[in-house]
C-alpha cells in the first residue's frame, strides 16, 4: 500500500488508451532485449563500430545486407522523431506548461542530432537499413507516444510531487554532456582519416561511452518532464540499450587497443 501511495505521488494514472499502455509494454520489452543482445554480443544492431557485423546464425534479410551511409542513416534514425516533436505543436496546440516543456525538451533533443549529424560527427562505414529502420520506429514512436500519453493525462489528477522542473535540470545537464562528449568524438580524427582512436577528455577518462550516459540522462528528464508511465518505462528501456550497447563498445576497443586503459569502464565511472 505505502508503494502504491508513493506510486501515485510521483506519476499520473494510466491514461484511458489502449495503445499506450500497451505500448508502454511491448516498445520497453522489446528495446530492453536489444540492449541485453548487445551486451551478450549475440546481435548488435549494425551501426557505428558495429556496422559490419552480423552475429546471427540465420540468414541475412535483404534489408540487413541493403547498407546505406552512417551519414544518411543516422538521418533517418533522427529526422522523423524531430519532426514529430515539431508537428505536435500544431496537433496539440495547448498552453498546458507540463506538455509544452516535454513537447519543446523533446523536439531540441531530435533537432540537435540532426545538427550533429550534419556539422559534428566526421563518418566512415555505412549502416544496414534494418537497423536504421527499426531505431529509427523506436525513435519516432517514442517520441509520439509521449507526448501523446500527456496529453490523454491533462484530464487526470496530477501526481503531488511535481518532477517536472528537476526532469528540465537533468534534460539540460544531459543535452549539454551529450553535445559535449560527441564534439571531442568528433575531434579523435583529422580531416581524411578514417580510422577509430580511443577518445580522451572529458568523462572519457573514466568511461568509454559518456556520451551514452548523458542520453540516458536526457530521457530521465523526459520521464521527469513528463511524470507518465509510459516516459518512465521507456527511459528504462534506453538505459538497458544504452548499457548493452556500450558494454560491447568498450570489449570492441579492448579487442583492438592493446593500450586501452582497463580502469576505463562503460557507462558509469568506477562502477560499470
Amino acid at each position: 500500500m505505502a508503494a502504491m501511495d508513493t506510486i501515485s505521488a510521483l506519476l499520473f494514472r494510466p491514461p484511458p488508451s489502449l495503445l499506450v499502455n500497451v505500448m508502454t509494454v511491448v516498445s520497453s520489452v522489446v528495446v530492453a532485449v536489444i540492449g541485453l543482445s548487445e551486451a551478450r554480443g549475440t546481435a548488435h544492431l549494425q551501426y557505428s563500430k558495429f556496422w559490419n557485423t552480423n552475429n546471427s546464425a540465420t540468414k541475412s534479410s535483404n534489408l540487413e545486407k541493403f547498407k546505406i551511409s552512417s551519414r544518411s542513416g543516422m538521418l533517418l534514425l533522427y529526422a522523423p522523431a524531430a519532426l514529430a516533436g515539431a508537428v505536435s505543436f500544431w496537433i496539440f496546440p495547448n498552453d498546458d506548461l507540463r506538455i509544452l516543456l516535454l513537447k519543446s525538451a523533446l523536439t531540441l533533443h531530435f533537432v540537435k542530432r540532426n545538427f550533429e549529424v550534419l556539422f559534428i560527427h566526421k563518418y566512415s562505414g555505412k549502416m544496414a537499413l534494418d537497423s536504421a529502420l527499426i531505431i529509427s520506429l523506436s525513435y519516432f514512436s517514442s517520441t509520439a507516444l509521449m507526448i501523446y500519453a500527456q496529453e490523454l493525462s491533462r484530464t487526470l489528477p496530477e501526481p503531488s510531487i511535481d518532477l517536472k522542473f528537476i526532469g528540465i535540470a537533468l534534460f539540460l545537464i544531459g543535452i549539454i554532456g551529450n553535445f559535449y562528449h560527441h564534439y571531442i568524438l568528433s575531434q579523435t580524427r583529422k580531416k581524411g582519416e578514417t580510422g577509430y582512436k580511443i577518445p580522451k577528455g572529458g568523462l572519457f577518462c573514466v568511461v568509454i561511452c559518456p556520451h551514452y550516459l548523458f542520453e540516458i540522462t536526457v530521457y530521465f528528464g523526459f520521464a521527469l518532464i513528463s511524470q507518465t508511465i509510459y516516459s518512465l518505462c521507456f527511459a528504462i528501456a534506453t538505459a538497458m540499450y544504452l548499457g548493452g550497447r556500450s558494454y560491447a563498445t568498450r570489449k570492441w576497443y579492448v579487442s583492438k587497443f592493446e593500450d586501452f586503459p582497463h580502469h576505463i569502464k562503460a557507462l558509469v565511472p568506477f562502477v560499470f
